[in-house]
């Protein structure tokens, strides 16, 4: 009996760390696949990873305080995009002229814009899709988990400028 209480005591402890684990992580998808097969790079602990890898030798890019730093580094030198009030400044600059795109109400933007006719992609429920489309065939990835703007960028940078 007791071995059987301790056998269910460590299930549900293992249950548990492992959804922990998870929370945390993010893969994102080709399209809507939802197949491994299809895994373009994950998320996990402000790294991004080439496919389902977790090998640091398969950092794309590092977010960290809003950065995007180049592969596994954390050096300014490094800085490939700076995040701040939903603009994303080239490198470690903060002035307006920098600006690469700006998000805000799930759209990415160019530059400083604010048009419709200036939005690169828009997301909803996971799925991102290409400029102010909301159909299907117009799904670029799919990121199963939350992520922030800053990984949500980082995440962009990988799928359009990396592969």
């Amino acid at each position: 009996m007791k071995k059987n209480v301790l056998q269910i005591v460590l299930f549900v402890m293992a249950f548990f760390f492992q959804s922990s684990v998870n929370q945390n992580a993010c893969k994102v998808y080709k399209g809507t696949s939802s197949y491994s097969s299809d895994v373009i790079c994950n998320a996990k602990d402000g790294k991004i990873y080439k496919g389902t890898s977790s090998y640091s030798s398969d950092v794309l890019v590092t977010v960290q305080n809003n950065k995007i730093y180049k592969g596994n580094s954390s050096y300014s030198s490094d800085v490939l995009y700076t995040i701040s009030d939903g603009k994303v400044y080239k490198g470690n600059s903060s002035y307006s002229s920098d600006v690469v795109c700006t998000i805000r109400d799930g759209k990415m933007y160019k530059g400083n814009s604010s048009y419709s006719s200036d939005v690169i992609c828009n997301w909803s429920d996971g799925k991102v899709y290409r400029g102010t489309s909301s159909y299907s065939s117009d799904i670029l990835y799919t990121i199963n988990n939350h992520v922030t703007i800053a990984e949500f960028f980082a995440i962009w940078h990988v799928v359009n400028y990396v592969y």
